[in-house]
């Protein structure tokens, strides 16, 4: 009933279907959002350098006396390569895991966490704060962290798979 085919009259009347489906298009957003970012980074080989123009390098070099938390971004510039790659991959996960809704949780999660370290470095700087668009984000995956994945996801129908009939 709640896996990949529950429609919108699985489980009762149009405002607890409603309630169900309301956070699809945000799972949907943020899984297309961050997979493109992940993969934008890994194909633009001037970002995944350590230093030169529109580098990873140039950019944490560039932040890192107005970012909130100096020494997180010290720690990515021991590796610059390094963090890009992390971000990237971790963009895709959580992307991949929001999208199909496969540990969507613990995805969400994830991408509240790379959200909160680009904000507290990257766009901590942004003024007013509201032009940064990682809180935005930031604020985005945390009622999927909360909620899961309830419709239209692999844990919705390993969940239906687990159930007793």
């Amino acid at each position: 009933m709640g896996g990949l085919s529950a429609g919108p009259r699985a489980r009762g009347g149009w405002k607890e279907s409603a309630s169900r489906l309301s956070l699809l298009p945000l799972r949907l957003f943020l899984g297309v959002t961050f997979i493109y970012a992940g993969i934008d980074k890994l194909t633009d080989s001037q970002f995944m350098a350590a230093s030169g123009p529109g580098s990873i390098g140039e950019l944490m070099s560039g932040v890192r006396d107005s970012s909130a938390i100096p020494a997180l971004v010290d720690m990515a510039l021991k590796n610059p390569e390094g963090f890009a790659y992390a971000i990237a991959i971790g963009e895709i996960a959580v992307g991949v895991g929001a999208l199909i809704g496969l540990l969507a949780r613990l995805a969400a999660f994830g991408g509240a966490l790379i959200s909160l370290s680009l904000w507290l470095t990257v766009s901590w700087q942004s003024d007013p704060y509201y032009y940064g668009n990682d809180l935005a984000y930031l604020v985005a995956w945390l009622p999927l962290a909360l909620a899961g994945a309830a419709v239209f996801s692999l844990d919705a129908a390993l969940a239906a798979r687990r159930r007793p009939r």
